[in-house]
């Protein structure tokens, strides 16, 4: 198993609203608009991922668990790796529930997207609270 571990901050905009993708980004601000991020000023994107775990990530067998905690809540999101997964942003990374692929693209067919986050975790989140993003592939 691979792991890489990410710290990030909630923001009061924080909504958890989007029904297709989740994202943590290394932005220090987010606009109402952004309702599929989670967290922000995230201190490592995708780019900044080892060379052995983007490799683990690009088997199309790979199982890719997101994980998000802030004060107390936890919840992790499965997905599945795939060869086309660059793991090349330098800005955020987002998990989502299609098939489709970007640079920012950590995970694909997950289990649920932002507006499938706990609301306790969410409100958490929308207080500002610290979050630690930990995403792991088998």
């Amino acid at each position: 198993m691979h792991r890489e571990v990410v710290r990030a901050h909630g923001h009061e905009n924080v909504t958890a609203a989007h029904a297709s993708t989740f994202e943590v980004t290394t932005d220090d601000y987010l606009t109402p608009a952004g309702d599929c991020i989670l967290a922000v000023e995230a201190d490592r994107a995708p780019a900044d991922f080892d060379e052995a775990f983007v490799a683990a990530v690009s088997d199309a067998d790979a199982t890719v668990t997101a994980t998000l905690e802030a004060h107390g809540h936890e919840v992790s999101v499965e997905g599945r790796g795939d060869p086309a997964l660059t793991y090349a942003s330098e800005r955020s990374m987002v998990g989502r529930t299609s098939d489709y692929v970007d640079d920012r693209t950590v995970m694909l067919d997950a289990e649920y997207a932002a507006d499938g986050f706990d609301d306790a975790l969410v409100a958490a989140l929308a207080d500002g609270a610290e979050a630690t993003f930990t995403l792991t592939v088998e």
